[in-house]
């Protein structure tokens, strides 16, 4: 008996993976229906010889959609949210780095702009479900509930940027590229012989595409603020820096100053405008707190034994997770960890599957 068939809006970036995603589900015969979001003006960030910079969500990647949605033969539909990217993306980012934080936008654009705002536009359709490129896998826990796995990619799993999910996300959210690799989908979009086929992968920050986010802060919030004092973690006043916002926790080049042995960013107070620095040793950490917790299984009444990965890049490791009052966790790692950084975020694992996650404060 084949599957019912169903009606789908399909997140298009203009990149190979999402136009594959709708690809795929047009070809297992369902509604599909392409919706793009514009976020961002880049047009002052086009180079002086004509060139683009290479991010998602541009005007080039909008083109890029409309045009694999011509070649599917499906309906498209451009929805603008840049209003809201600015208020809960952009203004957060800024917020974050000047109030000593280093923010990770592209969870927060996952849980605001996808899995919230786009669903809500798929729902207004009358689509049955929201599908993105995403590598990772979402399972039915067999008790009516919904799983968030691991790609099998190891290389391309994106689980971390979606703890935010609900369970209520999860039932109308469908990520068919999970169970793939990146060779595979790019010979899915050779077989369908889409226009985004060769199309390279995106990178850095998609508001930041030259990469230079000193120069998007300043420009967003003006220069000259946060100067102050760089303070060895012994209180010995090293040196003077351009502003706290300039540093991020585990840093070492930059820093201006001459030492006895290498010297890395290990604080931040932007209260007192200070950036604190120590030897290699006084980064490590043996625990940290996260808050705005979102647990994708009962929140635990006893502390629980489980793997945390606090930047994307990390290999999760062993560590005991206890809830705190007020949406919070204590995470004790068994082994001190290098470069927990406050404002990224803590996700935790069992195995290949997603626990729960929160923010390092």
């Amino acid at each position: 008996m084949t599957a019912p068939k169903k009606r789908i809006v399909v997140a298009m970036s203009g990149g190979v993976d999402s136009s594959v995603t709708a690809a795929l589900l047009k070809e297992q015969g369902h509604e599909v229906i392409g919706m793009t979001m514009q976020i961002w003006d880049y047009s002052k960030f086009t180079a002086a010889n004509g060139e683009t910079f290479g991010t998602c969500c541009s005007l080039d990647d909008v083109y890029d959609a409309r045009r694999v949605a011509q070649a599917l033969e499906i309906p498209f539909y451009v929805v603008n949210f840049e209003k809201q990217f600015q208020q809960a993306v952009i203004d957060d980012f800024c917020d974050a780095y000047f109030s000593g934080r280093t923010p990770n936008p592209c969870v927060l654009c996952n849980q605001v702009l996808k899995f919230d705002l786009l669903l809500r536009r798929a729902r207004e359709l009358e689509a049955d479900f929201l599908a993105t490129g995403h590598y990772a896998i979402i399972e039915a826990d067999g008790q009516g509930g919904q799983v968030l796995r691991k790609g099998c990619d190891e290389s391309k799993d994106q689980s971390y940027f979606l703890f935010t999910l609900t369970q209520e996300q999860m039932a109308r959210v469908r990520f068919p590229l999970g169970a793939m690799s990146k060779d595979e989908v790019r010979e899915h979009a050779a077989r369908f012989n889409l226009p985004v086929a060769e199309k390279a992968e995106s990178q850095d920050i998609c508001f930041v595409p030259d990469g230079d986010y000193v120069r998007f802060l300043e420009e967003e919030r003006g220069a000259g603020q946060r100067d102050g004092e760089i303070v060895h973690v012994s209180g010995q006043v090293l040196g003077r820096h351009r502003g706290t916002y300039r540093y991020t926790v585990g840093q070492r080049r930059g820093l201006g100053i001459a030492w006895h042995e290498p010297l890395f960013v290990v604080g931040i107070d932007a209260g007192k405008r200070q950036v604190i620095v120590g030897e290699k040793p006084f980064l490590e950490r043996d625990a940290l707190i996260v808050q705005q917790c979102n647990w994708h299984i009962p929140v635990p009444g006893e502390p629980l034994r489980a793997a945390c990965r606090i930047r994307y890049r990390h290999r999760e490791v062993p560590a005991l997770i206890t809830a705190l009052p007020d949406g919070r966790a204590e995470v004790r790692f068994d082994e001190a960890q290098r470069g927990v950084t406050p404002g990224q975020a803590a996700v935790f694992y069992a195995d290949d599957r997603v626990l729960g996650g929160g923010w390092i404060s």
